[in-house]
């Protein structure tokens, strides 16, 4: 930090930045509202033509960004060229060789004033002042028959229109001039419109643009929790929205400012053992002890009487700013928000995010340097994977009291400006068939048939491109698996829901490999992941994405049938074809081997007409023949069971599913005595599914009771339809769909009235 009253220029990305001390004054170090901080920023962009930007440090950072910065960088070259000219002030510049030394006077007190004075405490005011002296001036000139005083005054013209249109040209007076009319000399409100710092404690790096737009259209606005607001803002000249975030850090009074602060300094001289970071849950608990105590004991020794509810919201921002990663941490609580962008060069981009309603949106955040390399740190201990010049990229998972994300990160020198982060955040809660039949990615019939694919142990890989919606449709293939089943889940970054499930009663064991990006390290590689995974007993497969050569023994345990559950992984291709290609020319999986897929499901992002809009959708779900040998798509070895149909925005069943022409469906069916070279008993037993899905669907909308959808009570309801089909087999001989649909429904509606449907 500067000495007091100094300043200094610090590096960040591309930008020089002025930071300028104004502890010792007494008041709000304010461009818009004091003459004498502005004529402070002047004499100091003039001596530093290079800054970009400018922080004036106080109890709170006074941060003023590039294009305001620009404005008086421009008033600041006027003002550096005028007093370097030499003859700007002499007799000869003023006209007044054939003048009275009254007149010389004059004429010098008021250019020197405009030039020293109002040019660089109010810009405006000294606009005004010459555009005023130029038509005085010009009006004396016309009455005036002195052939030397017109001379005299013809010079002292020509020097005041010479500064009037240096300022003319500048951005800040161009901006101006509607509002200019009747302008006071002093008067401060005009600077409002185009001044507004973006407002930090000093306890915080990373800056926020705390005002809202002033030509916004306010679109939506909601709380993430009791102290955080969003407001999503259109703006006129940006065709993304504006996600504007009101965090509690803005709301504390100047007492709590002091008292956070000065607890961040005493916190950080107990810095966390590396070894810490392996745990953390219990890092943060350890230090939010540490910090409420630490709260607790600053506050009764300043007199302060804060209650322990006050004691809780600071000590959850201190740890937020400390240990935690700042104000991520509170965009991650906000379920609307799907990826947090963090690009570089840091400190000049703000963070943008991918909001479920209103698409791209750009946020109020402009991350510090200071801060995102704090968390390069942190991930690195997290992980225990390198982030370096050897390896500058790093994929891993960040784990929240609230939420959790896969985090990649990309730094020098593949990125040449720094560091850059991509968070994709996931469902606190695992997706389930019928959310997804809600939110019309699927249909219920799609999610019957998925749900008889997966109770049919069948191998599928779920495809699409970035964004698609690949990672949450798998997880809801997780909670379809009935809970007797043991599932092993292979992953490089856990982004897959088994913590959730394993507190929902599963037997789960994840295993976390080596990411595909790194070629060697401590981890094992996804290929000895799978072959482990064959030694832990009769598992379902889950494999989190096919990236690598671990496909290759992916395949060879299909193909030996080592794996007697359910397979399913993610892959990237935006059709069956895409994924063969993948598969087989990419991985280098044989022809052959790549017959152990049954399904393949496609899932891929649907725009509006505009680009404005996506949904997200299933487009495809296809079976995989055997019956070929070279090219699957040229032999008919692609067999659609359903198809989207963009004029209904809805998968629709195909004749090959409706007549019963599917491989896979007879195949499972040759298992099951009932269902065996009966086509009618499978089609009404995948319809029996599609019914009880849609019936979930209903029942929820009905009673406005949205916990239906979610996995606690999928699950029990899952269960219970495997035990209704056991119970009414048993007791008529055969799978009675009609008996099992209505026994299952009056559960359903027990259970409602019941109130037993957990939240």
């Amino acid at each position: 930090m500067p000495e007091k009253s100094g300043y200094e220029i610090i590096r960040e990305g591309e930008e020089d930045v002025l930071r300028i001390n104004y502890e010792s004054v007494p008041y709000s170090p304010s461009i818009e509202e004091s003459p004498n901080v502005m004529m402070d920023f002047i004499d100091k962009l003039a001596e530093n033509p290079s800054v970009s930007r400018v922080t004036f440090l106080q109890r709170r950072h006074y941060n003023y960004n590039f294009e305001q910065t620009q404005m008086l960088m421009e008033i600041a070259n006027i003002y550096g060229y005028l007093t370097k000219r030499k003859k700007v002030l002499t007799p000869e510049a003023m006209g007044t060789s054939f003048e009275s030394p009254g007149i010389l006077a004059d004429r010098h007190g008021l250019v020197r004033g405009i030039i020293y004075d109002l040019l660089r405490t109010d810009p405006l005011g000294a606009y005004v002042e010459l555009k005023r002296q130029l038509r005085l001036e010009n009006v004396k000139q016309k009455s005036t028959e002195d052939p030397n005083a017109r001379a005299s005054r013809e010079v002292f013209i020509r020097l005041l229109t010479e500064m009037y249109d240096l300022l003319d040209k500048t951005k800040l007076i161009q901006m101006s001039k509607s509002y200019l009319a009747g302008y006071n000399l002093g008067d401060r409100e005009t600077y409002k419109l185009f001044f507004r710092p973006t407002i930090t404690p000093d306890f915080l790096f990373t800056r926020i643009m705390a005002r809202p737009p002033l030509d916004g259209e306010e679109l939506e606005i909601y709380t993430i929790d009791k102290n955080t607001e969003v407001t999503i803002f259109s703006v006129p000249n940006d065709i993304k929205p504006l996600y504007h975030l009101n965090p509690p850090e803005f709301k504390l009074s100047e007492d709590k400012y002091a008292l956070v602060d000065l607890a961040k300094n005493v916190l950080s001289e107990h810095q966390p053992r590396n070894e810490q970071f392996l745990d953390p849950s219990k890092l943060r608990l350890t230090f939010s002890n540490i910090g409420r105590d630490l709260l607790r004991e600053l506050a009764d020794n300043q007199d302060m009487d804060l209650t322990t509810k006050e004691i809780k919201e600071l000590t959850e921002i201190l740890i937020r700013h400390t240990i935690g990663f700042g104000f991520i941490e509170l965009l991650m609580k906000d379920q609307n928000i799907q990826d947090i962008q963090i690009n570089s060069p840091n400190g000049e981009v703000p963070i943008f995010v991918l909001h479920g309603q209103y698409d791209n949106c750009y946020t109020n955040l402009i991350p510090a340097r200071n801060d995102v390399e704090s968390w390069a740190s942190k991930f690195r201990l997290l992980s225990g994977r390198p982030l370096d010049e050897a390896n500058p990229i790093l994929d891993t998972e960040l784990q929240l009291p609230d939420a959790r994300a896969r985090v990649s990160i990309v730094s020098k020198p593949l990125n040449p400006y720094g560091l850059a982060y991509s968070f994709r955040r996931h469902r606190d809660d695992p997706w389930t068939l019928a959310l997804f039949a809600k939110n019309r990615m699927i249909n219920p019939m799609a999610a019957g048939l998925m749900s008889f694919l997966i109770d049919g142990a069948r191998t599928m890989l779920i495809a699409g491109t970035r964004s698609s919606g690949k990672t949450s449709l798998l997880g809801g293939v997780l909670v379809e698996v009935m809970r007797k089943h043991r599932i092993i889940s292979v992953e490089d970054t856990l982004e897959l829901p088994t913590t959730s499930l394993r507190k929902l009663g599963y037997d789960i064991q994840p295993l976390k490999v080596r990411s595909a990006l790194v070629e060697s390290g401590t981890e094992l590689s996804a290929s000895e992941g799978i072959r482990t995974s064959l030694r832990l007993g009769d598992s379902a497969l889950i494999i989190g994405e096919v990236r690598s050569k671990e496909a290759i023994a992916l395949y060879e345990s299909m193909r030996i049938g080592a794996l007697a559950n359910v397979v399913a992984g993610t892959i990237h291709g935006d059709s069956p074809y895409g994924v063969f290609d993948r598969v087989v020319n990419d991985l280098g999986v044989p022809r052959t081997s790549f017959k152990a897929t049954d399904i393949i499901i496609v899932a891929n992002p649907i725009r509006s007409p505009d680009g404005l809009h996506k949904w997200r959708r299933v487009t495809q779900i296809t079976e995989v023949r055997k019956e070929w040998e070279e090219d699957p798509l040229a032999e008919g070895g692609f067999v659609d069971l359903m198809k989207y149909n963009s004029a209904t925005d809805q998968l629709e069943i195909t004749p090959e599913l409706m007549n019963g022409e599917s491989e896979i469906l007879k195949g499972i069916g040759s298992n099951v005595k009932e269902w065996a070279g009966n086509w009618d008993a499978i089609w009404e037993n995948i319809t029996l599914r599609a019914d009880l899905k849609k019936l979930l669907v209903d029942y929820s909308a009905r009673t406005k009771n949205d916990s239906m959808l979610e996995a606690p009570f999928v699950i029990q309801a899952n269960d219970m339809f495997h035990r209704i089909s056991s119970s009414v087999r048993e007791e008529v001989g055969y799978l009675d769909s009609k008996r099992i649909a209505f026994e299952w429904e009056e559960w359903l509606k027990r259970t409602i009235r019941r109130e037993q449907i957990p939240k």
